[in-house]
């Protein structure tokens, strides 16, 4: 049986040379990510919410028409982080995957839209 030597940390010598360094300024907390939610006004007049399976192999999207085209990208964005399911822009309108049209009025709603109607 071979006894080992006991083995001073590689640490050790490193904290030593971290006691020699000049002190550096204080760090700044990093800046709080800004809101990127767009103000209800701007997404548009009036939302209309729809369900539709033509053209999509019966698989069944729920459409938003009406909302502004510079926000059109960062709306799809918010839903699909919201929501959990796929949402896209085509053809100017948001296209958000299944029958989300409940979901999506209540999302539209709690961020200030005054005119959502649920079509079918």
């Amino acid at each position: 049986m071979t006894t080992r030597k006991p083995s001073s940390s590689p640490f050790a010598a490193l904290a030593a040379l971290r006691d020699a360094l000049p002190a550096g300024p204080e760090p700044t907390p990093p800046a709080a990510p800004a809101d990127k939610a767009a103000p209800a006004s701007t997404l548009g007049d009036k939302l209309v919410v729809s369900r539709s399976k033509k053209g999509r192999g019966g698989k069944t999207v729920t459409t938003i028409a009406g909302v502004t085209e510079s926000l059109r990208e960062g709306l799809a964005h918010d839903l699909r982080k919201a929501l959990g399911c796929g949402a896209t822009v085509e053809d100017g309108l948001v296209v958000v995957q299944g029958d989300q049209t409940t979901r999506v009025r209540t999302l539209l709603e709690a961020r200030g839209v005054r005119k959502v109607i649920v079509g079918s």
